[in-house]
């Protein structure tokens, strides 16, 4: 590997511990088609179908929002439903549905939507409804904001979100029994954006080729940077290649379930105290430095995940198939558990109808959306 490459391959976002890059970079089965992975998971589901007499229980783990959140819906419903208290931890957003008005006007209308809550650009903008990343973007100026509205489906809804003061980022699954005061972390997940640096002699390209694990996920980056991919990267200038730290997208995940604490859980049994009727998905946090991480202090939360979340330790390249193959399955196991405990306090699951029309209208929607940062 070449002086720059090893620079690429240790450049971390800021508060963010060291990147190791020691064995394979790459699990075997990482980029699998997710159906092969969730064949398992469908077979249980079915089997526990027939144990606890119902095919849709698990949308009764969250009753606080519509489905759990498993599909179809709003990433903002989760927030709405959340009190005083928990929001102080939620970087502020705001929602502004797409419509017909010339491109100049929509423009006009979320500046003064955004002022109105006290927002400004640089904004991140992210489809309302949406998964893996879909559609992320992060807006510098009103130029990247006319092309995002543009390019978006009228009709759907945009989240704007403050950008976050820290770089450091971190998804930590949650889950609490309906009778429990307490709750449990169940995964904490380092979630890198993967850098290169420049030498001012390499393209973009090539820099992304001579990467050990950016080399192998070109497909991913190429047409995200198309308009870059041939300019020569300044000497010793980081440039990311992933915004949105989803895994599909090329972020790097790594196992950090050593660092889970008891400040950690507390904090966000606080938080969870003030959402009711939430009782299971990942948080998707920034953080200013490991030791607020494992202090709870220091945090904001850009997103929290229902019941479709994944438990995203699982695409760690050092996780066998077998530990992510079992992780998944105990995941859904729980929320059978919390489906039924919810159902012996009168909630009602939805019909199978109800899943298909969601998963229905939340595919056609990200068929549409920008690319991704």
């Amino acid at each position: 590997m070449s002086e720059t490459d090893s620079k690429s391959s240790q450049y971390v976002a800021s508060g963010m511990p060291p990147l190791e890059h020691d064995g394979r970079t790459t699990s075997f089965f990482e980029f699998w088609p997710m159906w092969v992975m969730y064949l398992p998971v469908v077979l249980q589901w079915l089997f526990l179908s027939i144990r606890y007499r119902s095919l849709t229980l698990p949308l009764l783990a969250n009753p606080a929002i519509p489905l759990s959140g498993m599909v179809g819906i709003k990433k903002s419903a989760i927030f709405d439903v959340a009190g005083d208290q928990a929001r102080q931890w939620i970087l502020p957003w705001v929602n502004y549905r797409v419509s017909g008005q010339q491109l100049p006007q929509q423009c006009e209308q979320v500046l003064q939507l955004l002022a109105s809550h006290e927002l400004t650009l640089p904004i991140v903008a992210k489809p309302n409804i949406g998964c893996r990343g879909a559609g992320v973007k992060l807006l510098q100026d009103q130029e990247q904001l006319l092309g995002y509205l543009g390019d978006f489906p009228a009709g759907g809804e945009i989240q704007f979100q403050r950008l976050a003061e820290w770089e450091a980022e971190a998804g930590v699954f949650y889950v609490r029994h309906p009778d429990a005061r307490q709750g449990q972390i169940t995964s904490l997940t380092l979630k890198y954006t993967p850098f290169v640096v420049g030498n001012g002699k390499h393209t973009l390209a090539q820099l992304v080729a001579a990467d050990p694990r950016a080399g192998e996920l070109l497909h991913l980056y190429e047409e995200r940077h198309a308009s870059q991919w041939q300019d020569i990267v300044p000497a010793g200038q980081p440039y990311r290649l992933v915004f949105s730290a989803s895994h599909c997208r090329g972020a790097v995940f790594r196992d950090a379930s050593e660092h889970t604490t008891a400040a950690l859980t507390a904090t966000l049994d606080a938080i969870f105290d003030d959402i009711p009727g939430f009782h299971y998905g990942r948080l998707d946090i920034k953080f200013r430095d490991l030791d607020s991480l494992k202090a709870g202090q220091n945090l904001a939360i850009i997103e929290i995940n229902g019941a479709s979340a994944e438990s995203i330790n699982i695409w760690d390249r050092k996780t066998g198939l077998g530990q992510a193959v079992a992780t998944l399955l105990q995941q859904y196991r729980t929320l059978f558990t919390l489906g039924d405990a919810n159902r012996r306090r009168g909630h009602r699951a939805p019909g199978i109808a109800a899943l298909w029309r969601a998963w229905r209208y939340e595919n056609n929607l990200i068929k549409q959306y920008p690319l991704n940062d």
